[in-house]
């Protein structure tokens, strides 16, 4: 027998392909509420998109690991040889709206949350392991210039110039953007990185810095400008295809995920910045530690549920992980989640995607839309069960955990709006362009002159210093590139 179609309280319908009218030909009637709350859902039917990786996809697995970090953490997931967590992963590009191409030259998002017996931990990073600024207070300027000029309502080449060639210190991104790696293939043949740098604690106290590199076994796979060009005509979804296509003919997309581990005495004396996001730690220094494998293995049942609401933050630790003096990831810490309550609402983590599927979430927060949805893991919410919802109190209700907390962290230093200019913002570009091929050049001088040959000869010009102090043979290649054009 088939269900009996009901309105959202229940309440069977009868006739749900006429509205109620004044006669045959007669206008509709304001009382039917039938019809009201048909359109008054469908008006909503769309959350605001996200601002940032608009367009994405997602899928859940599994972490195994494969080595115990009991000497440097106290996480519970990463501890103990052999170990699995749920996870959840998603994809996204960056810069585009949603209804953009998959196949597009931009950052890919790699937003990994590991479902763990002390709540959600979240590591919200890019196929990158570097990014075009240093202090979050830039990020919305980079962002107005990555979208749709306010005039015209097109990409802009000139505004994301000018911006980079007033900020070298995006020069090891864009070189990393413009060469081979810009246009991953697909999902499964990227590597993924928490770019961040994080703390870890053990149980003695000691603080360990982190960097975490998430490495394909599908292998590295590019598209070419010619190819990405055909793909966004023929399939501008090619890369949610692939990915849902693989998992369920069972072809499970596998990373092994690696750390890099500084102790925490030696970030003071390291010859670079450790927490600049746009820098990288050179191998030869603190060489990666491969600590377990990822794998997705199942697909959502529903997208808009589980993927288009999934709300990844950076702020989502756990005991044992922390954060960093990392600028940018400070910003991150407020600003991530802050996005998800304005796009979602107050209550987002009470949705299945969201809520600890291996923990159980007690708190004194209350009130805001959605309360009370309850989290299908584990029942009730505190929200829904009502009761005490203050702290502390002689009512029974959750007690703070002394056992878990963070060591402290010495900081020094006067406050100010420090000049991070003075960093140098040029060698590991240089580096990166001299490890390419001859071929590899041509290449990234002629992507790069597709787009800066569009803009003013005053911005050409800063870029092109840019590029020189990098290497100049860098600067040379995209001077023949952009001469080529004309």
């Amino acid at each position: 027998m088939n269900q009996r179609l009901t309105t959202q309280n229940g309440a069977p319908i009868a006739d749900d392909q006429n509205s109620l009218s004044a006669g045959a030909r007669g206008g509709v009637m304001l009382q039917d509420w039938q019809l009201i709350e048909k359109l008054a859902h469908f008006n909503r039917e769309r959350i605001p998109e996200r601002v940032v990786h608009a367009k994405g996809s997602g899928a859940y697995g599994t972490f195994t690991l494969t080595r115990d970090l009991s000497e440097y953490t106290i996480a519970d997931h990463f501890r103990g040889e052999g170990k699995q967590s749920e996870v959840f992963l998603r994809f996204s590009t960056v810069g585009g709206e949603s209804g953009s191409a998959d196949a597009e030259r931009d950052p890919r998002g790699f937003a990994l949350r590991f479902y763990t017996a002390n709540g959600n931990h979240d590591i919200v990073g890019n196929n990158t392991p570097v990014f075009f600024l240093r202090d979050g207070i830039k990020f919305p300027d980079f962002i107005h210039t990555q979208k749709r000029n306010p005039k015209t309502n097109l990409k802009d080449p000139q505004a994301m110039w000018d911006f980079w060639s007033l900020n070298p210190e995006a020069l090891h991104q864009v070189t990393v953007l413009m060469s081979d790696r810009g246009i991953p293939a697909s999902y499964r043949h990227m590597n993924g990185y928490g770019s961040h740098t994080f703390s870890l604690w053990n149980e003695k106290g000691e603080r360990f810095w982190v960097k975490f590199h998430f490495k394909t076994l599908q292998g590295i796979k590019n598209l070419s400008n010619e190819q990405a060009d055909r793909l966004k005509g023929i399939d501008p979804d090619h890369a949610q295809r692939d990915l849902y296509a693989s998992i369920e003919d069972g072809d499970f997309p596998k990373w092994s995920v690696n750390v890099q581990i500084m102790p925490e005495a030696e970030a003071e004396q390291y010859h670079l910045n450790p927490f600049d996001l746009t820098k990288v730690w050179p191998h030869k220094d603190y060489p990666l530690i491969e600590i377990g494998v990822l794998e997705l293995n199942r697909n959502p049942e529903n997208y808009f549920n589980e993927v288009e609401q999934a709300a990844l933050a950076p702020s989502n630790l756990v005991p044992g992980v922390g954060a960093s003096p990392d600028k940018m990831l400070q910003a991150r810490l407020f600003a991530y989640a802050d996005a998800q309550r304005y796009r979602i609402g107050a209550n987002y983590n009470q949705l299945p995607v969201n809520c600890p599927h291996a923990s159980q979430a007690n708190h004194y927060q209350r009130g805001g839309a959605m309360a009370g949805a309850g989290c299908p893991f584990h029942g009730r919410t505190p929200d829904s069960a009502g009761g005490v919802n203050y702290g502390p109190n002689t009512q029974g209700g959750p007690e703070q955990q002394a056992q878990y907390a963070e060591p402290p962290m010495d900081i020094a230093g006067a406050m100010a709006r420090y000049d991070k200019t003075v960093e140098d913002d040029y060698s590991q570009a240089g580096d990166l362009f001299r490890l390419m091929s001859a071929d590899q050049q041509q290449a990234l001088c002629e992507t790069i002159a597709a787009t800066l040959s569009q803009v003013t000869p005053e911005v050409q010009a800063r870029m092109l210093a840019h590029f020189e102090q990098a290497d100049p043979a860098y600067a040379a290649g995209i001077s023949q590139a952009i001469a080529a054009l004309r």
